[in-house]
Parts: structure tokens; C-alpha cells; sequence
């Protein structure tokens, strides 16, 4: 019984839950949107085993969907401070004995995320009118073809390296083409980074490899392989993270390059294709410098509480960077970073191989990046 027991908790408090009320086991469990009605204590306590205090609050809330909608339960709260008048989303098992659990899921944060959105998109177009509107087009065209088309066709489980390149080029097409326009500028950034994606492929996998990465590197892909029943290629999934993670800047150095290159040979007629290739070059490490830079920061950022819990542990340097949450990171940052410096020659290549069909296709209708 109490194996039966553990094995629903660990269902209800790690599977992820459909979202407005929708139910993994209609009979056993729910999320739904709540409302504090009351804190009638909030105290601090010590977890048991650890030296570790947290706070412990006592609150009366007030369902408000699903199937006990508006009925009124108090329940102890230890995870998210919550405040009076606070809507949460609400966590609910009724175990096999009939006992009725309720426990904190998150804050309802919709509209301070919608006010956010809005707040960048104003900004968008403000600062960047026209071209900015195309930008928020790309980047909405973007973000549905990797929730309606990546995820659902890498759970179904076809291959994640390949759908991740397929779809990374299709994102790509997206971004540049919806953003910058149907020109032979956009063509040569094209082409440029879906070559520089098939490298950074390339060197993903045999990254992997060689760090015998197994892609379970975080909870989440922990949880993911029991909702699947082992089922996803993990190892493929990391690697298709990496490809998609890259794909902004990608498009960012790309667009930029092609634009460097134009601009010099608008300025320079006469100047042979060596010379031009070795200009625009010189503009493109100073790009790429500052970029690793960014995606190295970015990354550490992302990490700071992982980095300031290894740092408390007494292990040596060499031992927690063995660790594959630390291996993981620093393949995914050096595999981004080569993929990064590659795009500026190869796509600085191409764009100066047809430098005069560029200049000639675009006349005088100068890019500005």
C-alpha cells in the first residue's frame, strides 16, 4: 500500500498537469485556478534533517473552476508565499484511502506575462516601425513552428537531430525572409546559416559522443522519460536544444555579414573579391568577439543557482565540471560558440562570391542591421 501510495504523490507532484482544469486521471487528481481567501498563520520552521528554515503558512482559498468549483478548504502551504486576494493554481489528489490532499502548483503570472508581451512589442514598433511589425510576424511564425510542429513531431519520436536541423532551416526561412524581406541579400544569409547549422550538427553529435552525454541533465527530461515511457532519444533531444538554441544568432551574424559585404563594394566598386572578403572579415570577428562573449554570460546567467550550489561543495574543479549538468552546458556553449564564429566565413563566402549579383539585385536599398 504505501509503495502504491508513493507511486500516485510522485505522479501527482512531478507529471505535468493540463492546463484549465484538465485532468492525467480524471478520478484521482486536478489542477485548477484558486483564490486566497485567508492567511490565518504564517510561521517559520526548520526542515526536518536540515538546518534549514522556511516558511509555513495556514490559508483558506477559494476554488474557482473545475469540478468543486467555489467550495472553500484550508490547507498548510510551504512552497509559494502566497498573499490575501492572490489567484494560484491549485494542485488536488484524492488518494485510494479517500483522503483529500491540496497543495500550491504556482502564482497565476498570465497577465503580468501578457503586460510584459505587450510592453515588447510596443517597443518593437515603436523603435523599429515597419521592419519591427516584420520582426514580430518572424518571430511569432517562429514560435508556433516549434510548438506546433518540433515539439509534437519529436514526441511521436521521429528523429531529433534531423527534425531539429528540418526545422531549425524552416524557422530560419521564417526569421530572415519575414523579417528582411524576399531579396538576394536574405538568400545568401539563408544559405549561409543552414550550412552553418549542418556543421554545428555535426560537431553537436560528435560532442555528445565524445562526452558520453546521456541528455538527462536536468529534472525535467527525467520527468519527460517516465510521462513518454522511455520512449524519446535524449541524447538527440540535447542535441536538437543545442541546434535550436544557436539559430537567433545564427540569423544575427548572417544578416549582418551579407550587409558588411554590400556596403563595402557599394563603396568600393573596383575592389578585387580577396580584398572585400578580408574587409568584411575584419567586421565579423569584432561581431563574433562580442557575441561569445553575450552566449557564454547568457548561459551562466541561466545557471547561476546550479553554479552557486557547486560552488558551496567541497569537490574539486575537476569533479564538478565532470558532472554531465556542467558537461552538458559546456558542450552546449562551445558547440553554440563554433557555430557562431563559423557563420561569419561562411556566410561572408558566399555573400562575396556573389557580390555583384548582390549589388546589382539590390541597387542602392542599403540594409541597416
Amino acid at each position: 500500500m504505501k509503495k502504491i501510495l508513493a507511486i500516485i504523490i510522485f505522479i501527482f507532484i512531478f507529471l505535468p498537469f493540463v492546463s484549465e482544469g484538465q485532468e492525467i486521471q480524471q478520478e484521482l487528481q486536478g489542477l485548477w485556478k484558486a483564490k486566497v481567501i485567508e492567511v490565518s498563520n504564517q510561521e517559520e520552521k526548520i526542515i526536518p534533517g536540515t538546518n534549514t528554515k522556511t516558511e509555513v503558512q495556514y490559508i483558506k482559498v477559494q476554488i474557482l473552476e473545475g469540478e468543486k468549483k467555489d467550495e472553500v478548504v484550508e490547507f498548510e502551504n510551504d512552497y509559494i508565499i502566497l498573499k490575501e486576494g492572490q489567484k494560484f493554481f491549485l494542485n488536488y489528489l484524492k488518494t485510494i484511502s479517500g483522503q483529500e490532499l491540496y497543495s500550491v502548483r504556482d502564482v497565476d503570472r498570465r497577465v503580468a506575462i501578457a503586460f510584459l508581451a505587450i510592453l515588447f512589442a510596443s517597443v518593437v514598433l515603436i523603435f523599429g516601425k515597419w521592419q519591427g511589425f516584420r520582426s514580430l510576424i518572424s518571430l511569432v511564425g517562429s514560435f508556433l513552428v516549434i510548438v506546433y510542429v518540433l515539439l509534437p513531431l519529436l514526441i511521436k519520436g521521429y528523429n531529433p537531430i534531423v527534425t531539429s536541423i528540418l526545422i531549425g532551416s524552416l524557422i530560419l526561412f521564417v526569421a530572415i525572409f519575414f523579417t528582411h524581406g524576399f531579396k538576394m541579400s536574405s538568400v545568401i544569409a539563408y544559405g549561409g546559416t543552414v550550412l552553418t547549422i549542418l556543421i554545428t550538427g555535426i560537431l553537436a553529435n560528435l560532442s555528445i559522443k565524445i562526452l558520453s552525454l546521456s541528455g538527462f541533465f536536468s529534472d525535467e527530461t527525467t520527468y519527460l522519460n517516465f510521462s513518454t515511457g522511455g520512449m524519446l532519444d535524449f541524447q538527440g533531444l540535447l542535441l536538437g536544444g543545442i541546434i535550436i538554441g544557436v539559430l537567433g544568432v545564427l540569423d544575427d551574424i548572417a544578416i549582418t555579414q551579407v550587409a558588411v559585404v554590400h556596403e563595402i563594394k557599394s563603396a568600393s566598386e573596383k575592389i578585387s573579391k580577396k580584398v572585400l572578403y578580408e574587409k568584411a572579415i575584419r567586421v565579423g570577428r569584432e561581431h563574433v568577439s562580442a557575441l561569445v562573449n553575450t552566449i557564454v554570460l547568457a548561459y551562466a546567467g541561466v545557471s547561476l543557482p546550479l553554479l552557486l550550489w557547486f560552488s558551496q561543495s567541497e569537490a574539486s574543479f575537476g569533479t564538478i565540471i565532470n558532472n554531465e549538468i556542467f558537461s552538458t552546458e559546456i558542450a552546449r556553449t562551445i558547440v553554440g560558440s563554433i557555430g557562431l564564429i563559423l557563420t561569419v566565413p561562411v556566410t561572408t563566402f558566399l555573400a562575396v562570391w556573389f557580390s555583384d549579383k548582390l549589388k546589382e539585385v539590390e541597387g542602392h536599398n542599403h540594409h541597416h542591421h
